[in-house]
């Protein structure tokens, strides 16, 4: 039994469910900070919007990023494979004319075929052949991922190996998949730089609103790795570790 008061206390502060795709609970406050990127998904997306008549969003989560980015083009779609958060989606971009649409696997998606002029993909999984498949002749793919070693130092500290599936992949593994189905990639670049979490609770929030990077999370499970990281914090003032970030746009 671990009897440290405040320790105890950010676990039972982070004890509150995750929705959407909204972080500002431990972003806001600062108390999870990633380095700046050096570059902007916002930032290319929105130059080729203006230039599509149709736009997909794909793994729109509550809808957050691409309600941000107004005005949109004319037509706009956002898919989303988490069902608690389609009527969060439809909730905020129904409002602005976009069609949320609830799918079940990458490799199907309930779109028409060479519909898209853009498809823009943030931390979402795909299959290049549906993509080829919805984007149009002279479409454009925008997608930034993380990286198959990101945030590893959270698994050595929990002794809970990557998930050897997804381990390999980076830019890449990406590029050379898009390539192979005759894509042309125009732009790429990869990034790995710190990440940092101010206190136990924060990092809490963070594992278990992305389960896939520690699978079988809970906080009763990993209590004593989780009071050990505390104990850095308390020491160094932060627990650091390396996100993994690349970015790709490529051509039909």
């Amino acid at each position: 039994m671990i009897k440290d008061a405040e320790f105890m206390a950010f676990i039972q502060d982070m004890d509150q469910p995750f929705s959407g795709w909204d972080f500002s609970r431990i972003t806001a406050s600062g108390r999870m900070q990633s380095h700046a990127l050096p570059w902007s998904l916002g930032s290319m997306v929105i130059p080729l919007m203006r230039d599509a008549t149709t736009m997909l969003d794909m793994g729109t989560g509550g809808g957050e990023f691409l309600s941000s980015l107004q005005p949109l083009p004319e037509t706009v779609y956002a898919t989303e494979g988490y069902k608690p958060n389609v009527p969060i989606a439809q909730q905020k971009l129904e409002p602005l004319g976009v069609k949320v649409v609830y799918f079940e696997e990458d490799s199907s998606l309930p779109l028409k075929d060479h519909f898209f002029d853009l498809i823009i993909n943030q931390h979402e999984s795909y299959s290049v052949a549906e993509i080829k498949r919805i984007l149009n002749d002279h479409g454009v793919f925008v997608t930034q991922q993380a990286g198959g070693t990101d945030c590893y130092g959270i698994n050595d500290w929990f002794d809970v190996p990557l998930n050897e599936e997804f381990a390999h992949w980076g830019l890449r593994t990406a590029v050379q998949e898009l390539q192979d189905h005759g894509f042309n990639v125009t732009f790429s670049r990869e990034d790995f730089s710190p990440q940092r979490f101010y206190d136990i609770g924060a990092l809490i929030y963070y594992l278990q609103a992305i389960p896939w990077q520690i699978p079988d999370f809970t906080v009763e499970r990993y209590l004593e790795p989780l009071y050990q990281i505390h104990r850095v914090i308390r020491t160094k003032g932060y627990f650091e570790v390396q996100q993994h970030r690349f970015i790709l746009i490529a051509e039909a």
